[in-house]
């Protein structure tokens, strides 16, 4: 077993009953291919409960600052975060990134760039845009919907992958893609609360 595999067991075990995860949409992800996973982003808990409850790996792009943190730093390269550098373009985890898609992995997101501090969606930025446009990945919207209340439920609904053909046809910018991935997330969580 890898220690992705038990990291991801152990917080299956204890946050799945904590938080009363339930979990929709699970057919909608597809079983092979590379996929860009973007997800609305209410807690740090975000992170190991979406890539828990995600049927394959995830590769999570995850603020520099977290890697420089005591415990983190030791365990986050084992569940293959890739460090970026906020407020700035970070061509190194840019290429990384696009390696985990092109070599038919899952590429984890949370396009808002932070946590939004009211629980209401956020704009997004530009970087899922980049990486849906840039690779052939099926792009897979995801919801969280709840505040991590112990014994109160917490959702994760993920959406069917979000048509990219005419966009990329047609060469959208990474910002106006970025835009249609926000809105099929607000669809979720509206459809969903």
């Amino acid at each position: 077993m890898t220690f992705y595999g038990f990291a991801r067991g152990v917080v299956k075990t204890v946050l799945t009953p904590l938080y009363r995860v339930r979990v929709y949409g699970i057919e909608h992800f597809p079983k092979t291919g590379g996929v860009l996973l973007c997800s609305n982003h209410i807690s740090e808990l975000d992170p190991p409960v979406v890539g828990m409850t995600a049927p394959r790996t995830v590769h999570f792009i995850a603020k520099e600052e977290l890697f420089k943190m005591p415990v983190l730093k030791a365990i986050l390269p084992h569940v293959n975060a890739i460090p970026i550098k906020r407020g700035m373009s970070d061509r190194n985890a840019l290429r990384k990134g696009l390696g985990v898609l092109k070599d038919g992995n899952v590429l984890g997101l949370f396009p808002e760039g932070t946590r939004s501090k009211t629980g209401e969606l956020g704009e997004g930025l530009a970087g899922a845009g980049f990486f849906a446009l840039r690779t052939d990945a099926a792009v897979v919207p995801c919801a969280v919907i709840g505040n991590y209340k112990p014994f109160r439920t917490t959702k994760v609904i993920f959406g069917a992958p979000i048509d990219m053909e005419e966009l990329r046809g047609r060469k959208a910018s990474a910002e106006e893609v970025t835009k249609v991935i926000m809105a099929e997330i607000k669809d979720l969580i509206v459809k969903n609360r």
